[in-house]
């Protein structure tokens, strides 16, 4: 499948559609990735759903045309076929346990050795697969105590063939990943596992990486703080757990490397995507973008605020919540011409129109603590799906304005279940909401945590989410649906005995953050690893913490005090509460004190779990529906996991947005009939029209992306054709080949736009082609209307001739750099073509941007929008790429060092009688060379009357 650059993506509604080409695109080149959703099915053997298109990998019946049709218009498979398919290779596994269980621990870890031999022979991985799901099976039953089931085996199948697995919330997808992962990096290409946030790349990389490491591959994370040096070490792993947004990200980054020790990546080959509908449908509604430095802010956006203040809704502008725009009435552009003194705010001189509705935008569409907080000075926009804030991206989420009656239904629930003991997690869409809701709940007196965007509860994030199944306790978080995290009933023993370790380790070998601002009157708060003593179930006993004070000493003495930056620590202490062998003293001494630890603590965690089991479990509360059912089905799937008992109940108002702005006439007749304030309602037809809604919703933001696909795919071409030359140019020592193309194609430019090979030879203007040709090269000079009459008897001789003439002045150009310092000409070549593809592709995506706007327009005409996008975008791609060679070829002529400076204008003294341009020629008394010419310079192929 395509991992971060697959054109792989998931319609709407993926448990009743193939994967569809509707979500995003990593921008990267075609690789092999797989995905695993998280929807909703039932029973445990018919738990698996499968969609996509595989590539071959397990074999399957042969297909015959009513298969292939049936498979096209049924869409999903059930499960069942699917298993049959996969029977006869399950059944091999199987018989292959036996065996690995009577392997020893090291005999096993040499099995990985066997295998990768055999692949470096040329083995298929298809041969090899029975072997190797039976070692990660075998390795996960000694390293986590859990054995895959076969039908767990068939996912890891079904990923390996490049298709969909779907399977429901608790039943070990994380497990799943690793079978076909381990299998597709014993080739040494490397496998990526993709996760939606760094807190579960994290866990899955600590928990479930544990089986690799043991049969003896590296698995590396990808954290968002890491810097260059460490993720290039950890994309080189055998097996990478990254977040889709780092990896879009890392891949952007290499894109603008200028040198190729700044690349991080390495080439891609396998990839399996978690939470897939999360990944490639709800975070596909807003691009991943890297941005320069942002201008200093102009008076304009001062100007445009003061209107936008000024302004009245419905007077001066509409607002269209459900399409997320603003426009301007009559009055309003009359106003806003009026106040900024200008003829038309749509003048592409002055460009008001832009900074005037962004900034009504703002004033509607973006709240503070619903849309974005703030930081000390900076603005972070949260993301609606994952509650998290999020990075270079637009968002573009609505106001909430629910009645109170609701609010206070959600705080009476909350405290009924609370007098009983049942954990509860409470679901909201907003910071504002979180935050407001947690006001009312200190009101109560109810303790509780909040886990949402803010950085204090960030930080906290593993802590909350370890407590969240205790006795008693009340989360409330922003869509910990799309977190993926798994509440465990009683509280998580390993993952509280690792943060006991972790309180105790870190402060001791972490060395202190370089590089901060230190104020005098303020210094920065030191980082503490000090967790809520409330955490703990017990205090740890006095032996379990001298065993650990001394492994702690011990590591101390061994790694040095305070002399691990915090990712290395992290990662030490990760590998020491991992559960296999350990060769190293000090890892062996810490996993020891970790296990006993876990021991200790898991006798009053079981204990707590069974009184929150016979209290009924979690209970999940809901406060708003989602624009997305899959949403709503995660949160839910919050309880009730892996056979626990559990609850969810949903409180919605008449006034939510779902309602509000999809509802239609139908929720609006119910809110005229309901009329008493503050009355539960419980009805058929309310649960109906709410159905109804979120399909509107779906459908509208299906529709959004399948034409967001549609014209991507335009760029896409693009982007893949400007990268291709753009690595071409970064990983080449020597680019002379290049640039002589670059230089004949100029030629061949200069031509076309001064005389054309169609027109007629007596009409040809050697007067106005040389001075072109002279302003672009100086060792042109020489060029005379009788030297090209006598040289070039017809259009291809001249064409031949120029081509001669700009190669040779190239080769000329480039001894005299190397002669004076030698390897600048190879620094220079290779900046000035970067700079310019970087520059000038930016402007093409700006240019193209506005295309996309503008192109809507022409459907009124009867002409097709998309027709004339693709016509548009081409003609403007075949310009760029042009002017990426001419400007590159012409600053090449033009670049002069201060000391090849000097030799050139005795050079050019030393030819006499030559006639000169722009300065250069012997008959100039200040002759004016170039010393060194920028990477933006630009000069048109032909005078403007002279245009082709």
């Amino acid at each position: 499948m395509a991992a971060v650059a697959t054109p792989f993506d998931l319609p709407a509604n993926p448990t009743r559609a193939r994967a569809g080409p509707f979500g995003r695109r990593f921008e990267a080149a075609p690789l092999r990735a797989f995905a695993i959703g998280n929807n909703k099915t039932r029973g445990v053997g018919e738990r698996l759903r499968f969609t996509g298109r595989g590539r071959g990998s397990v074999p399957k019946p042969k297909a015959s045309l009513g298969g292939l049709l049936g498979g096209i218009f049924k869409g999903t498979d059930t499960g069942e076929s699917t298993r049959q398919q996969y029977a006869s290779t399950v059944s091999l596994i199987n018989s292959l346990e036996a065996q690995m269980s009577a392997l020893s621990d090291s005999q096993l870890r040499d099995t990985t050795s066997l295998l990768q031999q055999r692949a470096r022979q040329g083995d298929s991985l298809l041969a090899l697969l029975p072997e190797a799901f039976a070692v990660v099976r075998e390795a996960s039953k000694r390293v986590l105590g859990l054995r895959p089931f076969d039908v767990q085996l068939i996912g890891g199948m079904v990923l390996h063939n490049g298709e969909i697995a779907e399977m429901r919330t608790g039943e070990g997808k994380t497990l799943v990943a690793i079978l076909p992962a381990y299998l597709n990096a014993l080739t040494g290409k490397g496998a990526h596992i993709v996760t939606v946030n760094d807190y579960l790349a994290r866990r899955d990389c600590e928990w479930v990486g544990q089986v690799p490491r043991f049969l003896g591959l590296k698995v590396g994370l990808i954290q968002q703080n890491m810097t260059s040096e460490q993720r290039r070490e950890n994309y080189l792993c055998d097996i990478t757990y990254v977040t889709n947004s780092e990896l879009g990200f890392d891949y952007l980054r290499d894109n603008l490397a200028t040198s190729v020790d700044e690349l991080v990546m390495r080439r891609f080959n396998y990839c399996v995507i978690d939470e897939v509908d999360s990944i490639l449908i709800d975070e596909a509604r807003t691009p991943l973008i890297i941005s320069g430095p942002a201008e200093k802010p102009s008076d304009r956006y001062y100007k445009a605020a003061k209107i936008a203040a000024a302004f009245e809704r419905d007077v001066h502008y509409t607002v269209d919540e459900k399409q997320k725009t603003i426009l301007l009435t009559e009055q309003g552009y009359a106003d806003a011409e009026e106040i900024l003194d200008v003829k038309d705010l749509y003048d592409p001189r002055e460009q008001w129109a832009s900074y005037v509705l962004n900034a009504m935008k703002a004033k509607e569409l973006f709240l503070r603590d619903v849309n974005y907080i703030i930081r000390g000075k900076e603005v972070l926009i949260v993301d609606e799906f994952t509650g998290r804030v999020m990075q270079s991206q637009e968002e573009s989420d609505v106001v909430f304005k629910a009645t109170t009656g609701k609010w206070r239904a959600v705080v009476v629930e909350i405290s009924r279940m609370y007098k009983t003991g049942r954990p509860v997690l409470v679901g909201t869409t907003s910071v504002e909401q979180s935050d407001a809701l947690s006001e009312m709940l200190h009101e109560t007196g109810i303790p509780h945590e909040v886990l949402n965007a803010k950085p204090e509860n960030v930080e906290r994030e593993a802590e909350i989410v370890a407590q969240s199944g205790r006795l008693g306790s009340v989360t409330i978080a922003t869509n910990m649906a799309g977190r993926g995290t798994d509440i465990i009933l009683g509280g998580n023993a390993e993952f509280i005995a690792r943060l006991k370790l972790r309180e105790m380790l870190m402060p001791r070998v972490v060395k202190p953050a370089e590089g901060v601002f230190v104020s005098v009157k303020k210094p920065p708060p030191q980082k503490t690893w000090k967790v809520n003593e409330k955490l703990f179930p017990s205090t740890l006993s006095k032996v379990n913490t001298k065993m650990a004070e001394e492994a702690v000493e011990l590591a101390v003495k061994t790694w040095g005090q305070r002399s691990l930056t915090e990712l290395e620590a992290e990662e030490r202490l990760s590998y020491s509460c991992e559960k296999g062998p350990a060769q190293d003293e000090v890892i062996a001494k810490l996993r020891s004190s970790f296990l006993e630890i876990v021991k200790e603590y898991k006798d009053y965690t079981e204990e707590e779990r069974k009184k929150v089991v016979s209290a009924g479990g979690l209970h999940v509360v809901g406060t708003e529906r989602h624009e997305s059912r899959r949403i709503d089905n995660q949160l839910r799937g919050r309880s009730g996991r892996q056979g626990d008992p559990g609850s969810s109940r949903f409180f919605l108002s008449l006034e939510d947005n779902i309602f509000r702005i999809f509802g239609g006439d139908r929720i609006q007749g119910l809110m005229r009939a309901f009329r008493v304030e503050d009355l539960p309602i419980e009805s058929k037809m309310l649960t109906k029209a709410l159905d109804e809604a979120q399909r509107k919703v779906e459908n509208y933001f299906f529709d959004i992306r399948k034409q967001l696909f549609e014209y991507d795919e335009v760029l896409n071409s693009q982007r893949d054709r400007v990268y291709t030359e753009r690595r071409r140019a970064l990983e080449s020592d020597n680019l002379q080949s290049l640039l002589i193309e670059y230089a004949e194609l100029t030629m061949n430019d200069i031509l076309e736009a001064n005389i054309g090979p169609d027109a007629p030879r007596e009409s040809w203007d050697f007067e106005k082609l040389i001075a072109k040709l002279q302003q672009y090269c100086y060792f042109l000079n020489d060029l005379t209307p009788d030297v090209l009459v006598s040289e070039c008897s017809n259009y291809a001789e001249l064409q031949d001739y120029l081509h001669l003439r700009g190669r040779e002045a190239y080769l000329q150009k480039r001894d005299i750099v190397e002669k004076q310092a030698p390897g600048l000409m190879k620094e220079a070549e290779k900046f000035l073509i970067l700079s310019n593809i970087d520059r000038l592709w930016k402007e093409h995506l700006q240019a193209l941007k506005f295309v996309q706007q503008a192109v809507g327009l022409r459907g009124y005409a009867q002409r097709d929008p998309l027709i004339e996008y693709k016509l548009e975008g081409y003609n403007l791609f075949i310009e760029m790429m042009a002017q990426i060679r001419r400007n590159v070829i012409y600053s090449i002529y033009q670049f002069q060092p201060v000391l090849v400076k000097e030799q050139e204008q005795a050079q050019q003294r030393e030819k006499p009688g030559e006639s000169g341009t722009n300065g250069r020629g012997s008959d100039n008394n200040n002759p004016d060379p170039v010393v060194a010419v920028d990477s933006s310079s630009t000069m048109p192929v032909a005078e403007p009357q002279a245009s082709s």
